[in-house]
């Protein structure tokens, strides 16, 4: 069974989260802490590209002066850098 979109950022989050946490007690070999901040590095990817695809996809809906309902794209909010 495949998982769904949300389950895989859920679990790459909390993997990175995991990662993190490890990597700040600093009680790792180097090698050991090379390796995982590389796979922190390709979670912190994936999540990002999981977010960037939600952000795409969000849409605000906005009622017309003629009353029809009509999407727009997504605008951060002003004095938010683009992506977050």
């Amino acid at each position: 069974m495949a998982k769904k979109k949300s389950d895989q950022f859920e679990e790459a989050l909390k993997k990175l989260q995991d990662i993190v946490e490890k990597l700040e007690r600093g009680d790792m070999p180097l090698e050991e802490a090379m390796e995982a901040f590389s796979e922190g590095i390709r979670l912190a990817r994936v999540c990002h590209g999981k977010l960037e695809e939600a952000e795409r996809k969000v849409r605000i809906l906005l009622k017309e002066q003629e009353g029809d309902w009509t999407t727009s794209p997504f605008e951060p909010a002003s004095g938010e850098p683009p992506g977050g």
